[in-house]
């Protein structure tokens, strides 16, 4: 297995073009299946070793005939093996041998609702595939649903039943897997939207397919890895604080200090070598007394705001900004200074009243700011969250940071960059003024703004990820994360 497939991303319909690349170069479609029962019963004994009791749920489809192939083996291996199928047996050349098998050797075969009924150790999923699209037929969902409540162990086939493979949406219902055994080729929609929580532990299984089946065939994403020195600039011995830039941070309206005092600390934290905010004038001093390391300045006239951005080297702008006339003319002189800018929060909710292409920025959406700024509905956002990131990106310049499960990056470039980080201990307010602060120190310091975003994303991720590993998920706050920081930044 390649590093590179180890960190792709591929949409349904590139994966069935491996495959056929594979088939079409000499490997049979039943070797295949016959590798991907193997590699998922393999996991599966590694994740549940004291499991006797295997539930197999198979479809119609390629899917299906996994699950006849896999549920041979745990027979073999000694297992007490029951067998559901839910629409017509799997009718392909592929499968059939798989079929014949079982049947063969005595295996029976009972209707899917008779799961309902039953008890197992561990249930694998193998109703439906990677080609799915549409909503689930309403007997799976009924029995989806009834999987999940009773929090049943659930292994699935290459993709959880009911996830769309491209998209990360869930159609009408998903398993909620403990673990996933993807064949070939990781899917994108495993690792964003619905996807990290339908998928449990993603395991990649490359059925031992050669590189040549790929080759001219795109990722729709890679995954952003983890930092390390070489991602960071060298600091000389001789390095002085002007070298590693200047953010400015514009925000914390009334009563909304705290965001801006949050990304200005995230900066400081991150290795920007100067650190000033331009708030209003009754912040100004209470912003000091909490951070004595920032240069903190009441803007409240054009004429003072515009000394200040002629001092800065990145603008971190949005922060507690609201969206009153003082907002207003914050954001329009930001936007007209043409520096290096990260737009965060009511930055994004202004741009999406006045649109305008954006030169040198990194935006950072969550779901509804991106539909405001794509003047859609949340539910369009979420139903592929691949699709709304490009065309922000299209749309506004930049590059663009959809936050959220499997934050997603967009720049120039046609491949997608996926954070594999972080946790749901980070859903709570002030996390994003984090990583606004984050990624404009990492700008001043030197890196391109799309390379910036990415790696302020996993920065912020991993994070999170050592705060949990620490203190839990539950309480995580955002001044936490930003402690954490410096560990991460100084791989």
């Amino acid at each position: 297995m390649t590093k590179a497939i180890e960190t792709a991303l591929y949409e349904a319909q590139a994966v069935r073009q491996i495959d056929a690349a594979a088939i079409a170069g000499g490997i049979s479609g039943s070797a295949l299946m016959q590798r991907a029962a193997e590699a998922a019963w393999q996991s599966l004994r590694e994740r549940w070793p004291e499991a006797r009791r295997i539930g197999v749920l198979c479809g119609p489809g390629h899917n299906g005939g996994d699950g006849y192939a896999l549920a041979a083996i745990a027979r073999d291996a000694g297992c007490q093996v029951r067998l559901y199928q839910w629409g017509a047996v799997p009718d392909t050349d592929t499968a059939r041998p798989f079929i014949r098998a079982w049947r063969s050797a005595g295996g029976e075969v009972a209707p899917l609702q008779a799961a309902l009924e039953a008890s197992a150790d561990v249930w694998v999923d193998g109703l439906l595939g990677i080609g799915l699209d549409r909503p689930v037929d309403d007997e799976v969902q009924g029995v989806i649903n009834s999987f999940n409540a009773r929090r049943h162990a659930v292994l699935a086939l290459d993709v959880p039943s009911g996830l769309n493979a491209s998209t990360g949406q869930v159609m009408g219902a998903a398993f909620e897997a403990q673990l996933t055994v993807s064949f070939i080729a990781h899917k994108v929609g495993l690792w964003t939207g619905a996807g990290p929580h339908v998928a449990g532990r993603r395991v990649l299984a490359d059925l031992s397919v050669p590189h040549a089946a790929g080759q001219g065939v795109a990722p729709a994403a890679t995954l952003i890895p983890a930092i390390t020195a070489a991602d960071l600039p060298r600091r000389r011995a001789d390095a002085h604080k002007g070298q590693q830039g200047h953010v400015l941070v514009m925000g914390g309206n009334d009563g909304a200090m705290g965001a801006a005092l949050m990304c200005a600390r995230a900066a400081l934290r991150s290795g920007a070598g100067y650190v000033s905010v331009a708030t209003r004038s009754a912040h100004a001093g209470v912003m000091v007394a909490a951070q004595p390391e920032l240069m903190v300045s009441a803007a409240e006239s054009p004429a003072v705001l515009a000394t200040l951005i002629r001092r800065a080297s990145v603008l971190a702008v949005g922060p507690g900004l609201g969206q009153d006339e003082w907002a207003r003319w914050v954001l329009d002189a930001a936007l007209a200074a043409g520096l290096p800018a990260v737009l965060d929060a009511d930055a994004l909710n202004g741009l999406a009243q006045r649109p305008q292409r954006l030169g040198g920025t990194v935006m950072t959406p969550h779901p509804r700011e991106a539909a405001r700024l794509l003047r859609c509905v949340l539910g369009a956002v979420e139903a592929d969250r691949p699709a709304a990131v490009r065309q922000l990106q299209q749309r506004f310049g930049g590059a663009v940071v959809l936050k959220g499960a499997g934050t997603l990056v967009a720049s120039g470039a046609a491949t997608l960059r996926c954070c594999p980080a972080g946790n749901p201990g980070m859903a709570v307010a002030g996390m994003g003024d984090v990583l606004t602060g984050v990624i404009a120190a990492l700008m001043a310091q030197g890196i391109a703004p799309d390379a910036a975003a990415a790696l302020g994303v996993r920065a912020h991720a991993d994070a999170g990820d050592r705060v949990a590993a620490r203190i839990g998920q539950r309480g995580m706050i955002p001044s936490d994360l930003i402690d954490a920081l410096p560990g991460v930044l100084n791989p």
